[in-house]
């Protein structure tokens, strides 16, 4: 199923994210952790793909497995940061044979050994490069994007930011999925925002549960995100006690999902880190919304 097709439905819909295995040792872990959250039969499934493509098969074999195995549809995700048009069109035939429809294009994170180099000589420089590419391609995927409710840690600016991410959706972009976001009417205002600037294809939230102390730091070293003296308030609480801030954690993500679906959002994603009692604590807060048992 391709995931613009879900997104037409006025249901309400959990999606969750995984990642591959960097190392074969652990595959099989990964490959259960993942199995197991399948097993919750979310909308979809979102896999994750290494910067330079350093997890490209991981990827797949764990897209290819949920599909395949337990029905549930795929996103594949497809970075393009220092890779060439071989190795990025050798990929999408790869997703193309593993029967695999959603593609997410991204650029990727700049590798720290290429940050300062020459990039003039680089196939692809941004995402955009990257939608282009796939809708040249001839295949017929659905493609998603990424979308900042903030701003791109890189903009100088949210207008620019709203620029750039018009262009992208131009491209060819089916449909946007947030970044992170602790306080939903950053969320609001941004589509108010982006649907001013001619922005008009869906946009699924994207909700991280923070459910240790120690993913905050990393959590928001990479979104940038604003961090509500609420969610503050409960980190200086429950920090210091790993099964009270886990419980406190996944309880301010459910309420951000019940307040996104009150408010009109059809399908949220979850950021669920290959944890399955996450996965299945959240979608159980959410059973009666849900119609799930």
């Amino acid at each position: 199923m391709k995931i613009i097709d879900l997104l037409k439905s006025e249901q309400m819909y959990l999606s969750f994210e995984v990642f591959p295995p960097k190392q074969s040792t652990s595959f099989d872990s990964v490959k259960s952790a993942t199995e197991e959250i399948a097993k919750l039969k979310p909308s979809f499934m979102s896999v994750t793909y290494g910067a330079g493509g350093g997890t490209s098969q991981y990827t797949l074999d764990i897209a290819k497995n949920i599909k395949e195995m337990y029905g549930v549809p795929t996103l594949a995700h497809l970075t393009c940061v220092s890779s060439t048009k071989e190795t990025v069109h050798q990929m999408i035939g790869k997703i193309q044979e593993a029967g695999i429809q959603n593609i997410m294009a991204l650029r990727g994170d700049i590798p720290a050994e290429l940050e300062g180099a020459d990039r003039s000589h680089w196939h692809y420089h941004n995402a955009i490069d990257l939608v282009r590419e796939l809708k040249e391609s001839g295949n017929d995927f659905c493609i998603g994007g990424a979308c900042y409710p903030e701003i791109h840690p890189e903009s100088p600016h949210q207008k620019e930011d709203i620029k750039y991410l018009k262009e992208k959706v131009d491209a060819g972009c089916d449909f946007l999925t947030t970044q992170m976001f602790f306080d939903n009417n950053l969320l609001y205002n941004f589509l108010y925002k982006i649907r001013e600037a001619g922005i008009t294809v869906p946009i699924i939230p994207g909700i991280m549960p923070i459910t240790n102390a120690n993913q905050i730091e990393r959590a928001l070293k990479l979104s940038g995100s604003y961090v509500p003296q609420r969610f503050k308030t409960l980190v200086d609480k429950f920090g210091s006690d790993p099964d009270a801030m886990k419980q406190a954690g996944i309880a301010y993500a459910t309420d951000q999902i019940i307040d996104l679906y009150a408010n009109g959002i059809t399908n949220v994603h979850v950021y669920s880190m290959n944890k399955p009692d996450v996965a299945q604590k959240i979608q159980s807060n959410l059973s009666a919304i849900l119609g799930k048992k």
